[in-house]
């Protein structure tokens, strides 16, 4: 019977009534003084820092633009066309101290522990004008405490989003709403904060600055490397020629290198094993798609499942608890993307994954720091794995398979660097899910396809075992399990049958 995770009307509409203040944050800058950095402070978190920050500037000039084009004929008018490179000097110049407060928290606030990663963005917004002022010999503004409440209540929203409101996460919230709430009323500012008690105000932010500025790449911490994991190296061989690989440094570099000179890159901490031909056809095209949207995927999926209401946990323990795996085991999961369904295996599995985007592996990393989870990373094709046969005890794949270029070979690569009598997992979605979602979205991907996406149950090798095809939510979703044999096919009773399949019709 398909698996049917059950919507909540509650949770719907809330999470419709945030959706329209965000909303509603671009048509009234009182929301907006709010929103605005919430989102800002969210979009460089899921982005590459110079990303990020091209991000933040293009957007910001973008919101900016009616009112700087009213100022600039209202300077043209009053001054001449003279003031014009004054002008675009001072747009500019406004542009780069809103946007570095963005791009000064994502640079530090991942070195930080806990709660005090919210403080590099507020303290940032009131430390550069400060530094500014200061440079300029005049005297800082008395409302710093306001932007610097302001700020830090956006830093923790998104704190608390990312930490999924778990704990006292909104404990941290519901204090900061009452001191922004105090921040934005004028008998609070002109009672408490003088002209003076601002000036001192700014600059202890620049102070705190500067120290963290200091401090933070020094408590980035050691990361292990690949020639301590002599467990997981013995597990690799060249995805082309099958040979096994050993751990080389060279300049403080790490490198994994075959007998036959074969050389793939460490970068990161990850192992690269691509080739001119994993990016070509389909898989080149999917695969520039989540270079774009690696760094919010979760997020996307996060919102898409809180505006339809149902249960995000309900629905990745729907397929996820399909697999056999158990404390000890030696998991794979090909097309990882950013690690999701390793929060639904037991706690004591030793974590394996590869994916095809960069992109997807980086925020799969940040996941997994946060999760406080470890897990061997590899940039790879899911066609040509780059590991020894029988190596894993579980082995599963969830999303992606409708669309690599061969799906039959990734299939058998699977199962064949599973251990024998391992049970095997693939789920992805339906045509229907494409048709209704994907098509809808992204038509310049999607409406070319040469074919219907199937469930590829017509791809397991006749050998496998216990064969099922399962429909999951409102038919949306597959999940195709099946078992690779516990010994060689040439070696089973005459009388033992073969699997046969138990496919529902999709």
């Amino acid at each position: 019977m398909p698996t049917n995770v059950r919507s909540s009307c509650r949770s719907q509409i809330v999470a419709w009534a945030v959706a329209s203040l965000f909303v509603l944050g671009f048509f009234f800058p009182l929301v907006g003084a709010v929103t605005g950095p919430i989102l800002g402070v969210w979009l460089v978190g899921t982005q590459k820092l110079r990303r990020g920050f091209l991000w933040m500037v293009a957007t910001t000039l973008l919101f900016t633009l009616p009112a700087t084009l009213r100022s600039f004929s209202a300077t043209v008018l009053a001054h001449g066309p003279g003031q014009t490179l004054n002008f675009v000097a001072a747009v500019l110049l406004a542009v780069l101290l809103s946007v570095l407060p963005f791009t000064f928290h994502r640079l530090i606030s991942p070195h930080l522990p806990g709660f005090a990663s919210t403080l590099p963005f507020p303290l940032a917004t009131v430390a550069l004008p400060a530094l500014f002022l200061a440079l300029h010999r005049g005297p800082a503004t008395g409302n710093g405490h306001s932007a610097f409440l302001i700020c830090w209540f956006a830093a923790i929203v998104v704190w608390m989003w990312n930490q999924e409101f778990r704990g006292t996460t909104v404990v941290f919230g519901a204090g900061l709403v009452l001191a922004v709430g105090l921040s934005l009323v004028p008998q609070f500012n002109g009672a408490m904060w003088s002209q003076s008690t601002g000036t001192i105000f700014g600059y202890m932010c620049l102070g705190a600055v500067l120290l963290l500025g200091a401090w933070a790449p020094f408590h980035a911490g050691k990361r292990q490397t690949w020639a301590e994991r002599s467990a997981t190296v013995a597990l690799l061989q060249s995805p082309f020629s099958g040979n096994p690989l050993h751990v080389v440094t060279e300049d403080s570099r790490e490198w994994l290198v075959s007998g036959d000179g074969e050389r793939f890159p460490i970068r990161d901490g990850i192992p690269a094993f691509t080739g001119l031909d994993d990016l070509t056809g389909d898989n080149g095209k999917y695969n520039r798609l989540y270079d774009v949207i690696g760094g919010f995927y979760d997020d996307i999926q996060r919102v898409f499942c809180a505006l339809k209401g149902f249960d995000r946990q309900a629905y990745f323990l729907s397929y996820m608890s399909l697999l056999e795996a158990k404390p000890g085991d030696r998991v794979l999961e090909t097309s990882v993307g950013t690690g999701l369904n390793y929060k639904y295996l037991p706690r004591g599995v030793q974590l394996s994954g590869l994916d095809l985007s960069a992109e997807m592996l980086a925020a799969c990393k940040a996941n997994l720091k946060r999760w406080r989870m470890d897990a061997d990373l590899f940039l790879g094709n899911a066609e040509s794995l780059p590991f020894a046969d029988s190596s894993f005890d579980v082995v599963f794949h969830v999303g992606g398979i409708n669309f690599f270029n061969d799906r039959a070979k990734a299939i058998r690569e699977m199962i064949r660097v599973a251990k024998p009598g391992s049970l095997l997992l693939i789920a992805d979605e339906t045509e229907k899910h494409v048709k209704e979602v994907y098509e809808k979205s992204l038509s310049g991907l999607y409406k070319d396809r040469k074919q219907p996406v199937s469930p590829p149950i017509d791809l397991v090798p006749p050998e496998m075992q216990e064969v099922h095809l399962e429909q999951m939510r409102y038919g949306d979703w597959y999940a195709l399990t099946f078992r690779k044999p516990a010994l060689p096919a040439d070696q089973f009773p005459a009388s033992a049958s073969l699997a046969t399949a138990e496919a529902l019709s999709l």
